[in-house]
């Protein structure tokens, strides 16, 4: 199907017949390189312990909250650090809980610290609390926890009326 020598014989009979071709050679392999190469992934969003933001956050990166969040955040890491105070949803790939969130939480790994306080439910994939964490709330596991299928609370059905009789 693919033979070795094919492969090999371009590049031994490129020096002899490339000499004048030198300096485009090198360009186009480099450019080649530039655009295949993966993206650096940047560092986490970190948002100081005098920060306090009211609205909703949304980034496809990490975060690290030791702040004051007053909204919804939506993030692929989510690090809610010892001081930190989250009121609304937490949605994250990851999400690891330091301090307190008043909300809920959906994650595919959640993980709460000796350190946390939740106040919410937890809708996951897979979850870990350790010792001395407290938890106010229920716990859902789901096959996809990042979906908004199912993670609304239902409504409760109106009483239908009684006949008397």
């Amino acid at each position: 199907m693919f033979s070795k020598s094919k492969i090999n014989e371009p590049a031994q009979k490129a020096p002899e017949a490339a000499k004048p071709a030198m300096p485009e050679a090198p360009t186009a392999p480099a450019s080649d390189f530039k655009a295949s190469a993966p993206k650096p992934k940047p560092p986490a969003s970190i948002l100081s312990s005098d920060l306090t933001i009211v609205g909703n956050l949304k980034t496809t990166g990490d975060i690290q909250v030791e702040g004051a969040v007053e909204g919804d955040i939506r993030a692929h890491l989510l690090t809610v650090g010892e001081t930190a105070t989250i009121k609304g949803e937490v949605v994250a790939d990851d999400v690891v809980v330091n301090g307190r969130v008043v909300g809920r939480v959906r994650g595919l790994k959640v993980r709460l610290t000796s350190t946390a306080r939740v106040e919410g439910d937890i809708i996951h994939k897979t979850i870990a609390i350790e010792s001395g964490a407290h938890f106010e709330g229920s716990v859902q596991r789901q096959d996809d926890p990042l979906s908004n299928k199912g993670a609304a609370p239902k409504p409760a059905a109106p009483a239908a009326p009684k006949a008397e009789g």
